[in-house]
């Protein structure tokens, strides 16, 4: 039981030191602090990770495209006579 008034007597001169150095008075202040540098240091973490992922079927999503432009072109030709190159 001494420790661990001990261990909380050593977490309040930490509190109160870190009260004077940072001005934070507030402990959900600090704590949302804290939180948003680790939230910020994950997102970093994540984006390395996964920094050129996705890019490999690249060019058949363009192929995708191509084709589907070249579909839309022609149904709106036929139903709205768009796209119609003689006038």
């Amino acid at each position: 039981m001494y420790k661990l008034k001990k261990s909380m007597g050593d977490f309040k001169k930490v509190w109160e030191m870190m009260k004077v150095v940072l001005g934070i008075e507030d402990p959900w202040v600090l704590g949302a602090y804290i939180g948003s540098i680790l939230v910020m240091l994950l997102c970093v973490v994540y984006g390395a990770l996964n920094w050129n992922k996705g890019g490999e079927d690249e060019e058949e999503q363009i192929k995708e495209e191509i084709e589907w432009h070249e579909k839309e072109k022609e149904m709106e030709e036929d139903e709205l006579g768009l796209w119609d190159e003689e006038g």
